[in-house]
């Protein structure tokens, strides 16, 4: 069997415009999202564990929750990340000059990370790691100051959007280096975003969620890649 465990992208939530007044958007969970276009071993579907917002440490706080539907000899692909980097955007906004931490750090981000993989691996499951979707930092950052005070985060930034990206990138950083230290599986879908000439065709409004296109790539890479059809 194969399970999915992360966050939004893993979900396959894309990010759409409503009708509702301009500049609103909802989230709603596609029927393209890749975890659903993806098969296993014999097309066996992934069942998707993940979870809108989800950070590393909640999954770590839900593991026994998991492990109940996780047998020896399953397949795990695990993506975290993109939430365990992000700020209180209105906190920023309002206290500029103030220190703000991500919602984990990248310390804890690492351990935590660790302790899921050895988790995994303890009941005879095998772990493969997803690599991060880049961030298109104005994009991010036009969405996520909208109603705050653009200049004050801006500042906090340090006047570049980029650091935004930049600070993503480290944590993406990690889910690779783990992957050598532990001798884990590492799909890697950061690069096949990157090889796009056409980026921003690929994600939603947001910056963050990849579109149904966005999807559609990330299965592509995660089926080239092997690793579900490999024996564990």
């Amino acid at each position: 069997m194969f399970f999915a465990l992360g966050d939004s992208v893993m979900k396959g939530v894309v990010a759409k415009p409503t009708n509702i007044c301009e500049g609103t958007t909802k989230y709603i969970i596609s029927d393209e999202g890749f975890a659903n276009l993806i098969k296993g071993t014999d097309d066996k579907p992934v069942r998707n564990l993940a979870r809108m917002g989800n950070t590393v440490q909640r999954g770590v706080a839900n593991l026994d929750r998991y492990l109940k539907e996780i047998n020896e000899g399953d397949t795990v692909v695990l993506e975290f990340g993109g939430n365990d980097c992000n700020f209180d955007w209105k906190a920023v906004s309002a206290a500029p000059e103030e220190q703000h931490l991500p919602s984990v750090s990248l310390k804890d981000f690492r351990d935590l990370y660790k302790r899921l993989i050895e988790h995994i691996r303890s009941i005879g499951a095998r772990p493969v790691l997803l690599s991060l979707p880049v961030l298109l930092p104005q994009r991010f950052f036009d969405f996520v100051s909208r109603g705050l005070n653009r200049e004050n985060i801006l500042k906090w930034l340090g006047g570049d959007v980029n650091t935004i990206s930049n600070w993503h990138e480290q944590y993406n950083q990690e889910v690779f280096k783990l992957g050598t230290e532990l001798n884990v599986p590492v799909i890697d879908i950061s690069t096949v975003f990157l090889d796009r000439r056409s980026l921003g065709d690929c994600y939603c409004i947001d910056g963050m969620h990849p579109n149904e296109k966005g999807h559609a790539i990330i299965a592509e890479a995660v089926m080239a890649s092997g690793v579900l059809t490999d024996k564990a």
